[in-house]
């Protein structure tokens, strides 16, 4: 018997899996609709909304896919608001809150069937992570309930890029295309930000009134401390701020808006007066230029210095001007700042901790994650300033001496590349600046969770991908040319010689 030959095509049974998971999700909603609290159903059926296309790119391996996950990351928490505002009732634990990260997860789709595959030195970075994280989990489980695996989903995802970006093979213009959708979301964040600033929309204002957050100012225009359509003004000057550092080094990173595109997100992050993440901008760029060649530097340094003049000329002609200015101010008299005696003291009184402690507390019990643990609240240490403090405190010295040791096999990865390829790409030294700045920026807070995770190992992935990509086009073209030599009809006088 002969199969009809739509059922033989590849395209096809792609075409028959996705109708049936289409009505699958429909019958999922539907079910959850008639059965479940009207909430909770409102709830599942956005998170299998924003959850359905991302599984479907990842089952035909879509470029698309992360520039559609970064846009879940970016739209989420206001899509929460918004739900909050139209029911009149503020959810201090949402389902929609893990909707990036599941969305997220579904990278390893496309790759998990070569992981047998991988560079053996991105292979020991990731089971050097996975010892930390299964010690921190287990540990946690025990001590924190299921804030452990709430945290341990914060830190194991956005990992996931790692392998993506080890096993996928993109070209330099797809490359380019990723950074270009992290610009573009970073414009849409940002002008949102400008909006709230101004005019502050109802939903944001509902949440700001329940959500019990001192620092993030008053819900009055210009009085506010934008987070846009993030959670709070650290993730969106974070988010802002990565993106920034390769929009300014580089004009194919700019994204649609060109030179606009840089005024608007600057003028955004200048609106979240979150210092850090300049810093972190500052570091990025430092790096970037450090690494790069002579003629190269003194561009990026004019490309740094119109930045910086537009900032001079736009920053007072803002309204409620003053109020950032003052806040720019206290970068130069740091020990003036309330916020930085603070995050001072804070660390003398947490650091000695690390020697009582020597185990660590386990994954719950630092961050959001504590929420889950201390009925919708957040824990003792639910807000942490100190990164490099909070590393070792969950997963204990040795656990945190191995996952900084992780970090540095990344790194030199990244390095090997000047040696393998005659100097570094763009690529790479955006990656490892990155990677190098998030480090650095721990003095702060922890880059390696959740959104921040995801961007951090997105860039840092970009410059694994074009790593892997150019070294295979070098064993391509050494292949080429020893096998036109094999067939060459002058081989036998070539090897003589």
């Amino acid at each position: 018997m002969i199969k009809p030959p739509f059922i033989t095509t590849q395209a096809s049974r792609m075409t028959i899996l996705l109708v049936g998971m289409a009505l699958f999700v429909s019958l999922l909603i539907g079910y959850s609709s008639a059965t479940l609290d009207p909430e909770l159903s409102i709830q599942i059926t956005i998170l299998l909304m924003l959850l359905f296309p991302a599984f479907v790119m990842a089952l035909i391996d879509s470029r698309r896919l992360i520039p559609y996950i970064l846009l879940v990351w970016v739209i989420c928490p206001e899509i929460r608001r918004i739900q909050d505002w139209m029911e009149g009732t503020y959810h201090s634990v949402s389902l929609l809150s893990i909707a990036p990260l599941l969305t997220s997860a579904v990278v390893i789709i496309p790759v998990i069937s070569k992981l047998h595959q991988m560079d053996s030195r991105i292979n020991k970075a990731l089971i050097y992570l996975a010892i930390v994280l299964l010690y921190g989990s287990l540990y946690g489980i025990a001590k924190n309930g299921s804030g452990a695996l709430y945290d341990l989903a914060n830190y194991f995802i956005p990992i996931l890029l790692i392998p993506y970006a080890a096993l996928s093979k993109f070209d330099s213009k797809a490359l380019d295309r990723l950074l270009i959708a992290l610009s573009d979301t970073a414009i849409l964040i940002a002008v949102y930000g400008i909006i709230q600033y101004v005019m502050v929309p109802p939903w944001d204002a509902f949440w700001m009134n329940h959500v019990e957050m001192t620092s993030i100012g008053k819900p009055l225009p210009l009085e506010i401390r934008v987070f846009s359509t993030l959670n709070s003004p650290g993730p969106a000057g974070t988010y802002l701020a990565s993106a920034l550092a390769p929009m300014i080094l580089d004009k194919r990173w700019r994204g649609s808006l060109g030179w606009l595109g840089v005024i608007l997100v600057t003028v955004g992050l200048l609106i979240t007066l979150v210092r850090s993440a300049w810093v972190m901008l500052f570091i990025d760029i430092v790096i970037y230029t450090a690494v790069s060649a002579g003629r190269q530097k003194w561009k990026l340094i004019a490309q740094l210095t119109a930045v910086i003049g537009a900032m001079y000329v736009i920053i007072p002609k803002l309204p409620g001007a003053q109020g950032l200015v003052d806040r720019l101010g206290t970068m130069t008299a740091i020990q003036d700042d309330h916020s930085y005696n603070e995050r001072l003291d804070f660390f003398h009184t947490v650091f000695p901790m690390l020697f009582a402690k020597p185990l660590g507390l386990g994954l719950g019990s630092i961050g959001v994650g504590t929420k889950l643990s201390n009925g919708g609240a957040l824990g003792e240490y639910g807000i942490f300033d100190n990164g490099f403090v909070a590393v070792f405190l969950t997963f204990g010295i040795l656990g945190g001496l191995l996952f900084f040791w992780a970090l540095w096999v990344v790194t030199r990865f990244l390095l090997s590349q000047k040696n393998e390829t005659d100097g570094l790409n763009l690529y790479s030294k955006i990656a490892l600046s990155a990677l190098l700045g998030s480090i650095i920026c721990l003095v702060f807070e922890n880059g390696y969770t959740g959104l921040k995770g995801f961007l951090l190992w997105m860039v840092v992935g970009v410059g694994i991908m074009a790593h892997q990509t150019i070294v295979q086009e070098r064993r391509q073209v050494s292949d080429a040319a020893t096998s036109q030599l094999e067939n060459s009809p002058h081989k036998a006088s070539i090897r003589l010689h």
